[in-house]
């Protein structure tokens, strides 16, 4: 959107010096002395006695300021203050920061040029004057102040003078009291300068760790005044983070990985039946293709380099599907007189959702539940089983991948203590063996196991259930059967006490009885050493009559080597793990088989919708719990309160329930449901690669963060020792744009209402573990501090009332949030207008209430967080995302009300008429 002009086209060039672009290589430039990691120049600005260009006429004020590099020595507009209407002496709360990445000297050039907006709704303005500085000349001036004189483009005549006061948080201003003018027309409110000195919030050390994670930053200064009439100060920062990218290239590594692994497991179940096996020849066809397309992504991925976000113009792109969209940490640092520094971080994100699957046949709470509901009721030639226990056929094969060389490694280093005869050592392995081994077995209890041997049993070519109750039986059994049984619909898990599991029962059972004679025969070996050692015979054993046969061996063998005695009791121990392992592999493989056997496109698409949502709140989660453990680092409750009761991450949706976004709606609670299986590792980093690294299967993830030593040994022993840590997602949505009113007053809120009613249970929850787990010297100072019942309370009747577009409970949620020292997120479809909108609220909201933002300020403290054109470091842009300059209003105005238009539907048709008529006009 163009800001006209008039009469400024000569001023930009009177600013420029002459061409010195032969000597800017030898010259040598003079860096700015500022704290690490700390912004290396910041100001404010204020105008006096300016004149009007007509007489009798109220100014509305703005500036622009813009740099000249010394060594470019071209001009690039750089930032601007808001509009103060209706004063000839503004005073501006928004400052300029230049952030410490920011290449600027002491040879800089700052331009500070003035226009009176005659027309915010045209966007016409007219320039009034302009002046400039080195900051140099600023910083070395007397108490770090210039007043300058503004002047017309030829440099003749005097408008005014404008005032550039460096600013540093937490340093006293001196000066005499000042007036500004407040939102009540006439009122005036007198200000001091006065701050006290600021506290450490997130720790100096933190910062460079950080900066790994968070890239880009956009800065803004504020100054707003308080209730007693005092100054605040507010630096508000924008960043990307890489996480963006990284975590969906790490998270579909694992799915290759996880693919490929399954597939191989399929190819090994074994000879089947010619139906089961012309199903296997169809999922291994399909999943080889799935396994292609996510390495082509994967590919595609790699290859991304510079931006580390993704905008909402590349939603759609099916290379980019993985990534999160507009990732960005919004943080606000509040300084305020008589109070603690203090942070506000919130994530903000675009919605998870698969926009290039598209929402035709809506999202995946509707899609899992129609899928779930036709697999269970349709008399397909396939064995059902619940989702639950599908889960739980992939978690029993994950802990026999973790736990089978887990074991085999323990029973290495058992033989490897009794070679080098260490009867401590010796007692420390079979303590670790016994420990997993235990595992091993326990895993194997669960009913799933047999009821999937019976079925794979049952798919073999012949398979025939045995019957051992009478002769009857028996000869039926002996009957030749050339063909196998006719394939029939399992309306639920195999339970037939005919089939013979003693097999697998002595199978199972042979792992404990060898781990026992282990541990007999170690026994026995530490006890015959001590005896020798104390010159007494050796004694026998008080479990001699069981164990007659392993006493016999030991007895012949007391001055022989342990290693050879333990090692043949090692070897039958791994015998049958693998005997154990081969079996129940080959018959939970076979219950993955029936998951994908029924609808199997099907099948896969939503395996794939689901990663891709999956990918993108990952990639959300790690970032906000990343920069939650930085900024709480040094505050022992929350890190007790992080190992024993978990996070709460909180999603404020803003969603629609009309159309597409519905879709989009019940991608995101499925999404961020299924952040439940993921789990923190905090590790120490042993190299500069900081960034957090992913481990696990679909059903279980780990994501292991990785801390320098100086911020690990700030841990808790238990984080330290590898504590996973738990987090506990949850969503609230309120739609807010017009498509919701269309939503409530023709279409469907009970998505919404559901959603709120299911998450709010789950706070619920949360607050009683909090309850339960937290120290109570803890929880009584807590609740003196914090009256969360009541907090809880007022959520629950705002979601139990039928109240249109309820924001109260965005508040509260956000409220019980940032009091159970939670993560917040915010979240719209594509994270900018409705996004930008409640965060802005949200922060001037925090500042009336925890900071004493003076009430009169409110409107304005808003409208200047809210103005897109006082971002710093923008250069031919006000927005980082779409590259051209906006404002912050709808593109399109729409002439009558929606209240109006909804009355008939006559008139809604008239309406969209003009309105394409207008935009047309206006594009031509």
């Amino acid at each position: 959107m163009e800001i006209k002009e008039e009469g400024a086209s000569e001023e930009g060039q009177h600013f420029l010096p002459t061409a010195q672009t032969n000597d800017s290589e030898d010259m040598q430039f003079t860096s700015i002395q500022n704290i690490p990691n700390e912004p290396q120049l910041e100001f404010i600005l204020a105008c006096k006695d300016l004149v009007a260009p007509v007489c009798d006429r109220k100014l509305n004020t703005v500036v622009q300021i813009s740099v000249i590099h010394p060594v470019q020595q071209s001009l690039t507009r750089y930032a601007s203050t808001e509009i103060v209407e209706g004063t000839r002496d503004p005073l501006f709360l928004t400052g300029v920061t230049f952030p410490s990445e920011y290449p600027i000297y002491e040879e800089t050039k700052i331009k500070l040029t003035v226009y009176d907006v005659k027309d915010k709704s045209h966007d016409t303005r007219s320039f009034l004057g302009y002046a400039s500085f080195k900051v140099g000349e600023l910083l070395k001036s007397k108490e770090q102040l210039l007043s300058l004189s503004l002047r017309t483009s030829d440099g003749g005549r005097v408008v005014g003078t404008i005032e550039v006061r460096v600013l540093k948080m937490g340093e006293i201003e001196d000066g005499d009291t000042d007036h500004i003018t407040t939102d009540v027309q006439g009122q005036k409110c007198a200000l001091v300068y006065e701050c006290t000195a600021p506290e450490s919030v997130s720790g100096k050390d933190n910062s460079p760790f950080l900066s790994t994670v968070l890239k880009n930053p956009v800065c803004k200064l504020y100054r707003f005044p308080t209730s007693d009439n005092k100054w605040m100060r507010i630096r508000e920062q924008m960043s990307e983070s890489i996480l963006s990218f990284h975590i969906p290239k790490e998270l579909i590594s694992l799915h290759i990985k996880e693919d490929l692994c399954r597939n191989q497991e399929l190819k090994e179940l074994g000879e089947l039946s010619p139906h089961w096996d012309n199903l296997r020849k169809s999922v291994l066809t399909h999943c080889d293709q799935m396994v292609t397309m996510y390495q082509d992504i994967l590919t595609e991925l790699s290859k991304e380099t510079g931006s580390s976000f993704k905008s909402s113009s590349s939603k759609g792109e099916k290379t980019l599907e993985f990534v999160p969209i507009n990732l960005h940490l919004q943080r606000m640092h509040v300084h305020s007189p008589q109070l603690k520094d203090a942070l506000y971080d919130v994530i903000t994100v675009g919605a998870p959702a698969a926009h290039f699957q598209g929402f035709k046949n809506g999202g995946l709470r509707k899609l899992l539940h129609r899928f779930e509901t036709e697999r269970r009721n349709t008399g397909y030639q396939f064995i059902y089983y619940s989702p639950e226990n599908t889960a739980k056929a992939k978690e029993v094969l994950s802990n026999i991948n973790q736990l089978q060389p887990l074991v085999a490694t323990h029973a290495d280093l058992l033989l490897n203590s009794a070679s080098q005869h260490s009867p401590d050592s010796l007692k420390n392995s079979l303590k670790m063996l016994s420990e997993k081994t235990e595992l091993f077995v326990h895993a194997f209890k669960d009913q799933l196991v047999r009821s999937a041997l019976l079925a794979l049993y049952t798919a073999r070519p012949g398979g025939i259930l045995k019957k051992s109750t009478s002769p009857k039986d028996s000869a039926e059994e002996s009957s030749p059967q050339d063909q196998p049984p006719p394939m029939r619909r399992q309306d639920s898990i195999p339970h037939h006490s005919d089939y013979d599991e003693e097999e697998w029962d002595r199978v199972w059972a042979n792992v404990g009885k060898s781990l026992n004679c282990i541990i007999a025969a170690v026994d026995k070996l530490i006890e015959r050493d001590c005896s020798s050692e104390e010159g007494a015979g050796g004694g026998r054993s008080k479990d001699g009559e069981k164990d007659l046969s392993l006493e016999d061996s030991t007895a012949s063998h007391t001055r022989e080597d342990w290693y050879e005695q333990l090692q043949p009791l090692i070897l039958t121990l791994k015998e049958c793990m693998g005997e154990v392992v081969s079996r129940a592999k080959q018959s939970l493989t076979f219950v993955l088989l029936q998951e994908l056997a029924y609808s199997l496109p099907q099948c896969l698409m939503l395996t794939l919708r689901r990663d891709i949502v999956f990918s993108q709140a990952l990639a959300g989660l790690v970032c906000g719990f990343i920069i939650k453990l930085h900024t709480s680092l040094r505050d022992p409750d929350f890190l007790q309160q992080l190992g024993s009761v978990g996070l709460m991450v909180q999603y404020e949706g803003l969603l629609s329930t009309y159309s597409d976004e519905i879709g989009m709606l019940e991608d995101m609670a499925v999404g961020i449901s299924d952040l439940k299986k993921v789990a923190f590792k905090i590790i120490e980093a042993k190299s500069n690669d900081v960034l957090p690294v992913i481990t696990g299967r679909r059903e279980h993830y780990v994501v292991e963060v990785k801390l320098p030593a100086t911020m690990f040994e700030l841990l808790p022993l238990q984080i330290k020792e590898g504590q996973l840590l738990h987090v506990y997602p949850v969503l609230f949505n309120v739609g807010i744009n017009e498509q919701q009113t269309l939503a409530e007053r023709f279409g469907d809120v009970s998505l919404q209402e559901s959603i709120n009613q299911e998450n709010f249970e789950l706070v619920k929850e949360y607050y009683s573990t909090f309850l339960e787990k937290m120290p109570p010297d803890y929880i009584s100072h807590f609740q003196e501090q914090n009256d969360l019942q009541g907090l809880l309370d007022n959520l629950h009747q705002n979601i139990q009332v039928k109240k249109r577009k309820n924001v109260e409970i965005m508040w509260l949620a956000a409220t019980i949030c940032r009091k159970l020292n939670g993560i917040r997120f915010t979240c719209c479809k594509s994270a900018k207008d409705r996004t930008s909108m409640s965060v802005t609220l949200e922060q001037c909201s925090i500042l009336r209430d925890e900071h004493q933002l003076h009430k009169d300020f409110f409107i304005r403290a808003l409208d200047c967080m809210r103005s897109r054109q006082t971002q710093g470091a923008l250069n031919e842009s006000d927005d980082p995302e779409t590259g051209c300059l906006t404002d912050n209003k709808p593109t399109s105005r729409h002439f009558y009300p929606v209240a109006l238009l909804l009355v008939s539907s006559h008139l809604l048709v008239v309406w969209l008429i003009l309105s394409l008529a207008l935009l047309l006009a206006k594009y031509q």
